[in-house]
């Protein structure tokens, strides 16, 4: 009688934490799911899909506060325009130049990306929807396009000068190989008229820094704090914001950690953990309604880049062995939807990999071509033997091609 009372306690007090340990024999549909990185939404109106979110009480999304992080890369640029007012306006007409990478214009990072620097130069136009217009403007040398309008800041007139998504033609986005191309077309037609180049990342940003800026010392923003790009700033890019890559991928896994072993869900995260890991309470928010952790953001410049050398280093609040004996591996199966993807490849799957033993969790990486869904789920052919899943989608729309292989 005793021995039920106790399992029937067990079982109560987990339920109400939010995360059921996982047993021997779970149904896949009951396995704990992290999407991270693309959140699911519709990638026309930026809408969440709850049905993805909330896809069982074991699922979570884990990335980035993209509008704080837009809004402080808007203003790093605008900052520095005005702190290098004389020197900026390379041809002296008055006017500054830009001209702006788009890495996906169904993805809702992207989208608050380019609304960010829009907003912050003065350049935004608000849509029927109240929200900033975030299309590509394609050419723009006299201002005249009906997305973007000239902005004013300082004494000079700010001017995006071309703006395009950066697909190639196999239907990848945020592609370096296509942005390296577009800047050495827009150089060719404008010259001397640019004088700030911009990109969504820095996958992007670099190629276009040394394809062309770092040459003509055009100063160029990009966004994900990757080693290369912080590296670069001390050869003139202008500068990148890290949306504390450490604090995402550990998310990633500490969730996927915390459902399996049955606790609080905040164990590890806002609440010490038994080996000591807590996240500073200033790195990163949870959002009840949308079942998302987001990692906050900081702008990296010339002032502070060498703080951000190594983009792959664990942070050191979080960075404690757990006991294998009381914290028994657990394999989990986890997908990067681009193995291109310079971000993802040269710095989330590192610190995952650097996290994945600390937290015991025994990990395949599964790598994407960035183009089809399909390439990344016909590798989830036999979920049975996993614990649980981290799904990076190729799409924000696609949560349900996974979803399907998960209720089967």
């Amino acid at each position: 009688m005793k021995k039920m009372i106790a399992i029937a306690t067990a079982f109560t007090l987990a339920a109400t934490l939010g995360c059921v340990a996982n047993a021997d024999e779970v149904a896949n549909a009951d396995k704990p799911v992290v999407w991270f990185n693309r959140q699911p939404s519709n990638s026309t109106t930026g809408e969440l899909d709850m049905d993805a979110l909330s896809f069982n009480d074991k699922t979570y999304y884990v990335g980035f506060d993209a509008n704080q992080g837009a809004e402080l890369q808007g203003q790093m640029i605008a900052d520095y325009i005005t702190a290098h007012a004389d020197t900026i306006d390379r041809n002296g007409d008055g006017v500054i130049g830009y001209v702006l990478a788009i890495g996906d214009v169904g993805h809702n990072d992207s989208v608050a990306r380019t609304r960010g620097v829009r907003k912050a130069l003065g350049t935004a136009v608000e849509g029927a929807d109240g929200q900033i217009d975030s299309n590509p403007v394609g050419t723009n040398v006299d201002g005249s396009s009906a997305d973007v309008q000239d902005g004013k800041l300082g004494d000079f007139t700010v001017r995006e000068l071309a703006s395009q998504e950066m697909k190639n033609s196999a239907g990848a986005t945020w592609d370096a190989a296509t942005a390296g191309n577009a800047i050495s077309t827009w150089a060719s037609s404008l010259g001397d008229q640019i004088d700030v180049v911009i990109s969504n990342n820095d996958g992007m940003g670099m190629a276009m820094f040394n394809g062309w800026s770092k040459d003509q010392g055009v100063p160029t923003f990009g966004y994900d704090a990757n080693s290369d790009a912080v590296a670069a700033i001390a050869d003139g890019y202008g500068g990148t914001i890290s949306q504390h890559t450490d604090v995402q991928a550990y998310l990633t896994l500490r969730v996927l950690r915390n459902c399996l072993d049955g606790v609080d869900i905040d164990t590890g995260i806002g609440t010490a953990d038994e080996a000591g890991n807590v996240l500073p309470s200033d790195s990163y928010k949870y959002v009840d309604e949308e079942r998302s952790y987001y990692a906050l953001n900081v702008a990296v410049t010339a002032d502070n880049y060498q703080d951000f050398t190594d983009a792959t280093r664990t942070l050191p609040d979080v960075s404690n062995q757990l006991d294998a004996d009381k914290y028994p591996t657990k394999n989990i199966w986890l997908d990067i939807y681009n193995s291109a993807d310079n971000f993802l490849g040269a710095t989330y799957q590192p610190l995952l990999q650097n996290y994945d033993d600390l937290l015991n969790l025994n990990v395949e990486y599964i790598a994407g071509d960035g183009q089809t869904e399909s390439n990344i789920t016909n590798r989830l052919g036999n979920p049975g033997q996993y614990d649980g899943f981290a799904i990076n989608m190729v799409k924000t729309d696609n949560a349900a091609s996974y979803t399907a292989i998960l209720s089967q």
